[in-house]
């Protein structure tokens, strides 16, 4: 199973492409789509497409998990962020790839077990989690590694029951 994670923003777009067998999980690339703020707003979202179905043409993910909008602290980010989330969902959803979409604290909860864990909790279990050199330094990038890690562990139990049901 292919799975691609994605942590969706108007300036920083957190995808990993994670990849199972019956006995492991395999971070089989991950990276962001970062788009120049000079830019018009509808500029960075077509970039956010076209890089996006890049990805995807060349990953072929089988599904996705993406981070839904439940709650902003920041005002001035969320119509950015829930535009962004749009272009990406009509992308998968032009893709044909199933998509199943979690809240942070649901991934936090279901990486970590506590749904308040911190950004470094989540990433030392992320890490421990996959089998990767180095995990990514940005924030986003990392994000969207728990986000595929929570598609697969909500659908399918472990990296290792997944052949098995």
């Amino acid at each position: 199973m292919r799975i691609i994670g994605i942590d969706p923003g108007l300036a920083i777009v957190g995808y990993s492409i994670l990849d199972t067998n019956e006995n492991e999980c395999i971070l089989t690339t991950s990276g962001s789509i970062q788009t120049d703020k000079t830019k018009s707003d509808a500029s960075r979202l077509f970039e956010i497409q076209t890089d996006l179905q890049t990805i995807i043409d060349k990953y072929k993910p089988q599904t996705a998990g993406i981070e839904k909008l439940f709650y902003f602290k920041n005002q001035k980010t969320i119509i950015p962020v829930a535009e962004a989330r749009g272009v990406i969902l009509s992308v998968l959803e032009k893709n044909n790839i199933p998509i199943y979409e979690y809240t942070p604290i649901e991934v936090k909860q279901m990486i970590t077990g506590y749904g308040r864990a911190s950004k470094n909790e989540v990433a030392k279990l992320v890490e421990m989690s996959v089998k990767y050199k180095k995990l990514p330094k940005l924030d986003d990038t990392v994000d969207s590694i728990a986000i595929a890690l929570c598609c697969l562990r909500s659908d399918f139990i472990s990296c290792k029951n997944y052949n098995n049901t």
